[in-house]
C-alpha cells in the first residue's frame, strides 16, 4: 500500500465513530408498540403456550434466588445474590419471546395509546389467557420440584423466610392490602425500567445488564411482582407451609396485581409514550392505526375468532 493510502486509511480510522450499542428512548417506545402488536395477533393457543413458559422461566428465577442465598448470613450480599437469582428467570422471559403478564402491562398501553384508549375484547383474551398462563407455568414447575425430591428441607426452610416476608403485609388488615398494591406498583415500575433497558441495549450481554439492575433493586426491596409471588407460591404449596389459596389470592396476588397494571402500564408504558410522542416514526404509528382499526371492525361484525390469526 503507497504512503498516501494509508494517510488516507489512517484518516478514515480516526474519523470514524463506533456503532452506538444502544436503542434511543423513541426507538424503544416504538418497538413496544410493535410487540405489542405482534403478541396481539398470535393465535390464542401460541399466546397460552408462551405465557405458561414464562410463568416457569419466573418460577427458575425464584428457585435461583433462594438456591443462591442460601447459607448467606449478610443482608446484602444476600440481597444481591437474590436479584442475580431472579435475574435468571427474567433474562428467560425477555429473550426467548415468552408473554410474561407484567412485561404485557408494559407493551400493550403504548400500543392502547395509539388507538385513542380503545381497548379490544381480543386484548382482554390476551390479557386473561397470558395472567393464566404464567401462573400454571409456575404451578407446573413447583410440582415438578415437589415430585422429582431434589430440593431437600434446607432449601425449602429458607423457601420458607421468602414466603414470610411476601405474606407479612396480610396480618395488616386493609391497609396491608393497600400496601401490597403501592408495593406491586414500585415493583412493576423496576421490572419495566427493566424492559426498557433491554430493549434498548442491541446485544445480549447489555441485555442481561439492563435486565439485572433493576431486578436487583425490586428484590433487596421486596416488592410485590404478582408472577414473582406465583413462583415461590408455586415452589411452596405442596410442603405444607401455613399460606392458604385464600390468603394467597385474594390478599396478595389481587393487590399485587393492579399495582403492577398502574406501575408498568401508566408510570412506565404511557408516560415515556407521550413524552416521545413527537419522536415516533409516522410510518409505525400509520401501521398500528391500520392494524387497530382491522381489529375493530373485526370485533363489531363478530369476525374475531378464538384462534384466529392476522397475517
Amino acid at each position: 500500500m503507497s504512503k498516501g493510502a494509508e494517510n488516507k486509511a489512517s484518516e478514515t480510522t480516526k474519523h470514524e465513530k463506533p456503532e452506538r450499542q444502544y436503542y434511543f428512548p423513541a426507538q424503544i417506545v416504538e418497538s413496544f408498540i410493535k410487540k405489542g402488536k405482534e403478541s396481539l395477533q398470535t393465535t390464542y393457543m401460541a399466546q397460552f403456550i408462551l405465557s405458561v413458559l414464562a410463568g416457569a422461566f419466573i418460577a427458575f428465577g425464584a428457585l435461583g434466588s433462594v438456591l443462591l442465598t442460601m447459607d448467606v448470613d449478610s443482608q446484602g450480599v444476600m440481597n444481591l445474590l437474590a436479584g442475580i437469582g431472579f435475574t435468571i428467570g427474567y433474562a428467560m422471559v425477555f429473550l426467548s419471546g415468552s408473554i410474561l403478564f407484567t412485561e404485557v402491562n408494559i407493551l400493550l398501553p403504548s400500543y392502547i395509546m395509539q388507538s385513542k384508549y380503545w381497548i379490544s375484547k381480543k386484548l382482554l383474551y390476551f390479557w386473561l389467557i397470558c395472567y393464566i398462563g404464567n401462573f400454571l407455568g409456575a404451578l407446573f414447575v413447583g410440582f415438578l420440584l415437589n415430585f422429582s425430591g431434589s430440593l431437600h428441607g434446607e432449601f425449602y426452610d429458607h423457601l420458607l423466610t421468602f414466603m414470610e416476608k411476601k405474606m407479612e403485609f396480610t396480618h395488616r388488615g386493609t391497609w396491608g392490602w393497600f400496601q401490597v398494591l403501592f408495593s406491586g406498583i414500585l415493583a412493576n415500575w423496576l421490572i419495566g425500567a427493566a424492559a426498557v433497558l433491554a430493549t434498548a441495549a442491541r446485544d445480549v450481554v447489555g441485555k442481561i445488564l439492563g435486565i439485572m439492575l433493576p431486578v436487583i433493586i425490586f428484590e433487596a426491596g421486596n416488592f410485590q411482582h404478582a408472577v414473582a409471588n406465583m413462583g415461590y407460591f408455586s415452589i411452596s404449596v405442596l410442603e405444607g407451609f401455613d399460606i392458604s389459596w385464600y390468603k394467597f389470592i385474594l390478599l396478595n396476588l389481587f393487590p399485587a396485581t393492579i399495582g403492577n397494571l398502574i406501575g408498568g402500564g401508566i408510570l412506565v408504558s404511557l408516560l415515556l409514550s407521550y413524552a416521545y410522542k413527537e419522536e415516533i416514526d409516522e410510518g409505525v404509528l400509520k401501521e398500528e392505526e391500520e392494524a387497530i382499526d382491522e381489529i375493530e371492525h373485526k370485533d363489531q361484525h363478530g369476525e374475531m375468532k378464538p384462534g384466529s390469526h392476522k397475517e
